[in-house]
């Protein structure tokens, strides 16, 4: 969490009968009606803050698809705020099942309190609370976190709302497109250009403490895996092999990288120690061996390749050994990468001409489409495990980044300033 939020304090919950709640593992659910009015403060540019914060956190829950925020302007009472026991027969009348009251209020150091209030309208009990005492330039952050916590009390999972997106934003004619390195929160907002577009750029991906990316660049005409530093922006490359090096990702506790090969007409799968810089190969085979990605565990490694003469999923453990194909449904199958939660695999698969974004369990089972389109590719996962992000391309070379639950529903697009590919979805800034 950033140094300048300070002093977060956690309220009791009083627990009710039959509270309200949402199981995000049945598959589609109806969506909370929920009341966020604006946290309350004493004069009008706090209460303008706090309107802001409200805004945010609504916003949040909305895009989730679990949540349904009120209207404000169908609100009976008004002014509530996290310091009194609404009246609950107000809430009610328009149906809201929850309710966030919230306040923010002014203390020393040019700092905010902000608190707020969870409460269960029908049960007419308080189902959490906390408050946080941060500086006004993460007032955005503090709306995602509290997004977050209130996410976690009602479904029992994780949130993901504070988190940031990587990706490579795109610009120009389809034959000739400028691609830069970009970051942006999840919601689109504080949107920044890493890169000035002036070498071609691939395949970006965070490391596990979200401080760091790791991506493949074109410096030169010469294909390179690079390491960006997000809090000092140096870039440098990643070891000088003799050949192209591309689809890298971080492994599960940052000390590592993996990524392709290719030389004398082969691609295998290698791993650097990004302190030693010392490589092992991983694989050793005719095929094309490509895109690796580690279970959370760090035990085992998904890829695609096409040994067995068509693209397909296999899984190794993290040596190299035992490798086995896992993928059984039609078509070509690409771009893996496994779950935080290390239950599923999600993958591109392109079959009869078509474009699918899906899931299957590690061992290749239960596997299903959650996207098609024209082009779609590229998942990739919230760090709860229960929602992934993609891009798609139109017939005109267009890009779009877009985001859907594990049902398969609730996919939208993702807000970008321009044409956005190739999305890495970032850890829990919170947890960090």
């Amino acid at each position: 969490m950033a140094a300048a939020m300070v002093g977060v304090v956690y309220g009791s919950a009083v627990p009710a009968k039959a509270e309200p709640v949402i199981d995000i593992t049945k598959g589609v659910v109806e969506p909370m009606p929920i009341a966020i009015p604006v946290f309350g403060g004493a004069n009008p540019a706090d209460n303008q803050l706090g309107g802001e914060i409200a805004r945010v956190v609504a916003a949040d829950l909305e895009r989730s698809g679990l949540f349904a925020p009120i209207d404000q302007r169908a609100f009976i009472q008004q002014g509530v705020t996290a310091d009194a026991v609404p009246r609950f027969q107000d809430w009610r009348l328009i149906n809201a099942q929850t309710l966030v009251a919230g306040s923010i209020k002014p203390v020393a150091g040019g700092k905010y309190s902000i608190e707020w209030r969870l409460w269960d309208v029908f049960g007419g009990s308080q189902m959490d609370a906390k408050s946080y005492t941060v500086t006004q330039d993460i007032w955005r952050r503090v709306s995602h976190i509290i997004a977050d916590d209130i996410y976690k009390r009602i479904t029992g999972e994780d949130g993901y709302f504070d988190t940031r997106i990587v990706y490579i934003a795109e610009s120009g004619p389809k034959d000739n497109r400028q691609k830069r390195l970009a970051i942006m929160d999840q919601d689109g907002e504080n949107h920044q250009f890493l890169t000035n577009g002036a070498d071609l750029v691939l395949t970006p991906r965070f490391s596990p403490a979200a401080q760091d990316i790791t991506y493949m660049s074109y410096y030169g005409n010469k294909p390179r895996v690079y390491l960006f530093s997000i809090s000092t922006g140096q870039q440098e490359v990643l070891g000088d092999f003799p050949g192209m090096t591309f689809a890298p990702r971080y492994s599960p506790d940052g000390n590592s990288v993996i990524m392709s090969l290719a030389q004398n007409g082969n691609t295998d799968i290698y791993v650097m120690d990004v302190r030693t810089r010392r490589s092992k190969r991983l694989t050793d085979h005719p095929g094309i061996d490509t895109s690796p990605s580690y279970s959370p565990d760090g035990a085992r490694i998904v890829f695609n390749s096409d040994r067995g003469g068509e693209q397909q999923l296999y899984v190794m453990n993290a040596d190299g050994s035992g490798v086995a194909r896992v993928s059984k449904g039609g078509g070509r199958y690409a771009t893996p990468v496994w779950s935080p939660r290390g239950d599923l695999i999600a993958f591109t698969r392109i079959y009869q001409g078509s474009f699918f974004i899906g899931v299957m369990r590690p061992d290749g089972s239960a596997a299903r489409d959650l996207s098609q389109g024209w082009l779609v590719e590229g998942p990739t996962w919230a760090p709860n495990g229960r929602v992934l992000a993609f891009y798609t391309q139109d017939q005109g070379g267009r890009t779009q980044l877009h985001s859907i639950d594990l049902t398969g529903h609730n996919e939208r697009v993702m807000k970008t300033p321009m044409d956005g590919s190739d999305p890495a979805w970032s850890p829990l800034l919170s947890k960090q």
